[in-house]
């Protein structure tokens, strides 16, 4: 009996251990969809055809970035790879990232259910520490292949983050009364040079989505409660998000990899909490636009090219 004691306990001590040196490693491909930025030209004489057809070529490989997720039974961190010829590289391209959402080293906690980012935005570095987002997914029977891994689909509805630009539409024109007398085309004609003086503001343009359905694809196979960017909580690893805008897919998976690294938090910059980092990004992001610089702002977005 004493054998069989001391057998169980070193198996159990055994299985401990190499859930504890346990470490994978993802890596997946993210791609935006431009379309809503094509419509911020909609009107401007001064961009022309070719001019805003390169205009969305680069900002399509702008937004088509790489990013590797290192995980363990607890933790992980997402960070995107870096590429030395990328367009808008620099603070620019940084701030662009903390507009569309990004930017940064995401690290989280699933047992302790916190998350801290590391970002840099208008010349300054913020540490952001927040609880993870509770997303109540719902599971369906739904399958697909994922490389050769089954993965299931859940969804979610999630709030639509403020300081994410991605979240916001042109505001849709009312439709006009079928006909109108030539006085009133008169006077909306002698008028129209005030009311473009005054659609300067991009705040004034738009309209925020309130929610954000997202869906994504989970692999059983491999059990662990991790996911790219702030995905979490399903039971198995996320291989696929998509949330409307944005596409994030695994296109490699390596697990109990050799070279391991140290998984944890980033401590640099100024400790914040997620409300007042998307207070801070949403005064800047106004105060840009009043003065014609904001994101999507006519002359506003400017686009590296070098």
């Amino acid at each position: 009996m004493k054998k069989i004691f001391l057998a169980i306990l070193g198996l159990s001590t055994f299985i401990a251990s190499a859930q504890k040196d346990f470490q994978g490693m993802a890596v997946y491909e993210s791609k935006t969809s431009t379309a809503d930025f094509a419509k911020n030209f909609e009107g401007n004489k001064d961009i022309t055809p070719e001019m805003k057809t390169q205009i969305m070529e680069r900002m399509k490989k702008m937004f088509e970035k790489t990013f590797t997720l290192n995980f363990d039974k607890s933790s992980s961190i997402y960070k995107e790879e870096e590429k030395l010829d990328a367009p808008g590289q620099g603070g620019g391209g940084r701030m662009m990232a903390s507009f569309m959402g990004g930017g940064g080293t995401y690290y989280k906690n699933v047992k302790e259910k916190q998350y801290t980012v590391d970002k840099e935005v208008f010349g300054k570095e913020f540490l952001i520490k927040d609880s993870l987002p509770n997303l109540k997914w719902v599971l369906t029977e739904e399958s697909k292949k994922i490389g050769d891994y089954t993965c299931f689909k859940a969804t979610a509805v999630k709030a639509a983050s403020k300081s994410d630009f991605r979240n916001y539409r042109r505001k849709e024109e009312k439709k006009k009364d079928a006909v109108k007398t030539e006085e009133v085309k008169k006077d909306e004609s002698a008028t129209t040079e005030k009311k473009d003086e005054k659609k300067t503001n991009f705040f004034d343009e738009v309209e925020m989505a309130k929610e954000v359905t997202v869906t994504a694809w989970y692999c059983p196979e491999i059990p662990v409660n991790q996911g790219p960017d702030e995905y979490w909580g399903l039971p198995g690893l996320i291989m696929e998000v998509n949330d409307g805008k944005t596409v994030i897919m695994c296109s490699k998976l390596v697990m109990n990899v050799k070279d391991k690294m140290e998984i944890k938090a980033p401590t640099g910059g100024d400790k914040v909490t997620q409300k007042e980092f998307d207070d801070i990004m949403m005064k800047k992001m106004k105060e840009m636009s009043e003065m014609g610089g904001g994101p999507g702002s006519r002359g506003g977005m400017h686009i590296r090219t070098r």
